[in-house]
């Protein structure tokens, strides 16, 4: 076009104001309009206000431009979509539909134009048609861009390109890529899916699997506890080793505070039982003179009286030790050589001989050391023995402590049950049958062991198995 113009006679009469220095060449050749408009901070001017009347009307030879121009400008509408306005100098047009010969300078980007400075706004669009179809979406967009740019003739303003053009906009950027996004939505789903199978499989299923099981231990089903328990990820695996472990646990100490009740229960009974009934005999005596009893049958039945009390109280000393063992102090740690340095005061007439260095510390305080020892020497001196015999073996983390005696020893009958509460050879004596237990709940308490080793000859062995470090 502004070829068109300069090639018109007396064309300088047609040219405006004087543009300003074009921006500098890129590589030489380019000379980019960079973007003005920022959509995140951009104002939205008001709908386009229409055409006035020109203060002067278009020069005849630039109408006569523009209706050359018209339909070069509705083909390339029709492949834009855009709408286009040419004026002259002043700003009237004289190309573009219904607006020749109306004047556009009061806008503020043709204005701007005019003063040959390329310029764009956004303004809103109001349309008096009916809302478009879906294919149509861009249409229905509430915003119009629109552009202003100077027609320049050498350096001066010949007249303004003034386009507008409803952007595109989100939802007919995705209408228009739907088919890729109903492929990533499939995608997604299929990933989505796939997470949940796995999760059901390796989370859900083994959680509500774990649940029912302890729901069935809780009900007393051992049975459960036969079968391997639900696996999954390695915490649900931990968590259920974990659960059956307790379960174990439990159970055993059920079981042992079952037995251990009816033990005490009969233990108890039988001195209850002859106190009752030497009390009733010497009551009956005193009530009825016929049944009187002489001087030396009072003391006979208060003796067993005596000794019955006697056993009860030594019975409750051991219980007292028993629950002491089963739930100790853990915390703490000892030196061996102290331990049985304590052990050979104790008891001065047992020859305690070590066969090996002491210098180990044992994961038990010195003072459940000292009980789990006291009771061993007390069994061996009990049993005649005159010497006790150490020997220590270390291991990974651990201490074998083997106790030999040169008592009587352990009859090969009474070998399997020596462990077993209230179990005694020695019961006329006040033997209470607890000792070994307390031990063997001491040392558990402490992750430790406790054997009775093979007989080898004379007197009894025991192997002591202790940590020397604390047990997680």
């Amino acid at each position: 076009m502004a070829r068109t113009i300069e090639a018109l006679p007396d064309h300088e009469g047609l040219l405006g104001t004087v543009a300003p220095p074009p921006a500098e060449a890129v590589d030489n050749r380019y000379r980019p309009i960079q973007p003005s408009l920022d959509l995140a901070v951009a104002d939205i001017l008001d709908r386009r206000p229409d055409a006035t009347e020109p203060a002067t009307p278009p020069d005849p030879a630039l109408l006569a431009v523009g209706a050359g121009l018209l339909p070069v400008l509705e083909r390339t509408q029709a492949v834009t979509l855009a709408g286009f306005r040419i004026t002259d100098r002043d700003g009237t047009v004289i190309a573009g539909r219904n607006e020749i010969g109306r004047s556009l300078a009061g806008l503020p980007e043709v204005a701007a134009a005019l003063e040959g400075r390329f310029t764009s706004v956004l303004r809103r669009r109001v349309s008096d048609e009916p809302p478009p179809a879906l294919t149509s979406i861009s249409r229905g967009t509430r915003v119009r861009l629109f552009a202003a740019m100077p027609i320049l003739v050498g350096e001066r303003v010949a007249g303004v390109v003034y386009a507008s053009r409803t952007p595109s906009n989100v939802v007919r950027h995705l209408y228009g890529e739907r088919v890729k996004l109903a492929l990533a939505a499939a995608a997604v789903l299929a990933a989505v899916i796939a997470i949940a199978a796995i999760f059901s499989r390796a989370i859900t299923r083994p959680i509500l699997a774990l649940v029912a099981r302890s729901q069935d231990i809780a009900r007393g089903n051992r049975a459960v506890l036969a079968k391997p328990g639900p696996f999954g990820t390695r915490e649900i695996a931990l968590l259920s080793f974990g659960v059956d472990r307790m379960a174990h646990q439990l159970h055993e100490r059920s079981d042992y505070i079952a037995t251990f009740a009816a033990h005490v229960s009969h233990e108890l009974k039988t001195p209850l039982t002859a106190i009752q009934g030497a009390a009733e005999l010497l009551r009956d005596a005193q009530k009825n003179p016929a049944d009187a009893m002489t001087a030396s049958q009072q003391i006979r039945f208060l003796d067993n009286i005596l000794s019955d009390t006697g056993r009860l109280t030594a019975l409750l000393v051991r219980l007292r030790e028993l629950a002491r063992a089963d739930n100790p102090d853990i915390r703490g740690s000892a030196p061996l050589e102290t331990v049985l340095a304590a052990l050979q005061r104790a008891f001065p007439r047992l020859v305690v001989e070590v066969d090996a260095a002491l210098d180990h510390t044992l994961a038990i305080s010195a003072e459940n050391a000292e009980i789990v020892f006291t009771h061993l020497a007390d069994n061996a001196v009990r049993h005649g023995a005159r010497k006790l015999r150490i020997a220590v073996q270390t291991g990974e983390g651990a201490v074998s402590i083997r106790l030999s005696d040169d008592g009587n020893g352990i009859p090969e009958d009474n070998r399997a049950r020596v462990f077993d509460a209230f179990f005694t050879t020695r019961r006329e004596s006040g033997g209470t049958g607890m000792g070994l237990g307390i031990v063997r709940a001491m040392l558990r308490a402490h992750g430790g062991t406790i054997a009775l080793l093979p007989a080898g000859g004379e007197g009894a062995a025991f192997e002591i198995t202790l940590p020397t470090t604390r047990p997680m």
